[in-house]
């Protein structure tokens, strides 16, 4: 079996191999971008992308008509992406100011942005009202008396949900569980504040409660969370009917949806959670006799995940008889922190050798003065040697969005590939970019 035939469930849906022998994405050589564009250098396929965005308005459209996706820009988010999305129809989920003005640099449409976040900023807050935000999802009490102040003061009447949490371990990795009720997120159902918000909510003078929210983690490949979550949420959604004659607009039973990173993990399509979420939906409706709300989904990582790739070029190699062999990249825990910051794993393979079946055990390890600073660990890939050019696929979720300049390093550039061209979506930075704005 090719290294491609093995790699086909993480690659790009646009992977092949050329001539040379050499990875190719969107119909370019890959080889060919890293000496052109330096290393590191993150690469995302746009077909992939796009093809994503397609399948998950679709396997939810299909099911429920009325369906909104918006994409968590978390994972990742700069102009060239945010366009993309706005083509592709999806609405934006964004958690910070930062966020918020790259959505509206790309003209994004702003009733289309859902703003996030456990401690909004005011200045965010004003932000957000003063463009025209469609919707603010407040996490707690406090921030439900900031949103309505600062919306009194500029005059509108701002459409929000309420962030609840359910009490449900999704049984993911500890500092990505956010739906329990030990959580710096959302409004506990269990003890009563989830309630005091409706109530507060409700009798606001610059509030319109519309709906209900939850967000139970990421890299979830079980339906069952999300069953529980709406049977506990439309359970909450009746009771606050009946005490506050509360009507609900939206629901969303956030994102988190997994994505598989090595061979021997297959990840849900999203057909799978379209089915088991619209079915509870349907059928905790009729079962309390709610009104059916409007779907909003999440989808961030999902979506981004496997359209990139972080390419790499090998620099030196250390054997430790009997024990390990390093390889040590241009990149590392700078550029990538998944590994060090949650144990995640991925794979790899060389793209000037994506023709070679012979392998050898190796680690590929950072620059970056770590020991945590590994990439792969224990991985079999064709023999290395200095210069060339590693490929680590699914690395277009969380890795650009958490990136640092640790050790004073750079921030890869980024580059789209489709169709045999390439383009530029953001420059690598230079010396200069670090101490730009520093101060004498």
């Amino acid at each position: 079996m090719s290294v491609l035939e093995r790699m086909a469930t993480l690659l790009p849906d646009t992977a092949g191999v050329n001539e040379k022998g050499h990875l190719t994405l969107g119909d370019c050589d890959v080889v060919k971008l890293a000496a052109e564009f330096g290393t590191p250098l993150y690469i995302f396929d746009e077909a992939t992308l796009r093809r994503t965005c397609a399948e998950f308005r679709k396997e939810f459209g299909q099911r429920y008509a009325d369906t909104l996706v918006i994409y968590a820009a978390k994972a990742f988010i700069n102009r060239a992406l945010a366009c993309i999305f706005k083509e592709e129809g999806l609405g934006l989920d964004v958690v910070s100011g930062g966020e918020l003005t790259i959505a509206k640099s790309a003209d994004f449409p702003m009733d289309k942005v859902y703003f996030h976040g456990n401690n909004k900023l005011r200045d965010e807050i004003e932000l957000a009202i003063g463009w025209g935000i469609g919707r603010i999802v407040v996490d707690n009490l406090y921030e439900l008396s900031l949103v309505n102040e600062v919306a009194r003061k500029s005059g509108v009447i701002q459409d929000i949900l309420l962030r609840l949490t359910p009490g449900i371990d999704a049984h993911t990795h500890q500092y990505i569980t956010t739906g329990i009720i030990d959580s710096k997120f959302g409004l506990p159902i269990a003890t009563g504040q989830a309630e005091e918000a409706v109530a507060e909510a409700i009798s606001a003078s610059n509030l319109r409660l519309i709906g209900l929210h939850v967000h139970l983690g990421s890299l979830i490949f079980s339906i069952e969370p999300y069953q529980k979550a709406i049977e506990i949420v439309f359970q909450f959604a009746a009771e606050m009917k009946k005490k506050h004659n509360f009507t609900w607009h939206e629901f969303s039973p956030g994102g988190g949806f997994a994505v598989q990173y090595t061979q021997g993990t297959p990840a849900p399509n999203a057909a799978y959670y379209a089915k088991a979420i619209v079915d509870s939906i349907y059928s905790k409706s009729k079962e309390l006799g709610l009104k059916l709300p409007r779907l909003i989904v999440e989808p961030g990582r999902a979506i981004v995940g496997r359209a990139g790739v972080a390419i790499y070029r090998a620099g030196a190699i250390k054997e430790i008889p009997g024990v390990r062999k390093y390889v040590a990249i241009d990149g590392g825990m700078a550029d990538n922190i998944r590994p060090a910051l949650y144990g995640s794993k991925y794979e790899a393979l060389i793209a000037n050798k994506a023709d070679k079946s012979d392998s050898e055990r190796v680690s590929i390890v950072g620059k970056f003065c770590e020991s945590g600073d590994i990439l792969v660990k224990d991985e079999d890939i064709p023999k290395v040697v200095p210069g060339d050019i590693i490929a680590i696929p699914v690395s277009g979720a969380y890795c650009l969005s958490m990136a640092s300049n640790y050790n004073a390093s750079l921030k890869p550039a980024i580059v789209m590939t489709r169709d045999g061209k390439t383009r530029l979506i953001r420059r690598r930075e230079s010396y200069d970019d670090l101490m730009r704005c520093d101060v004498d």
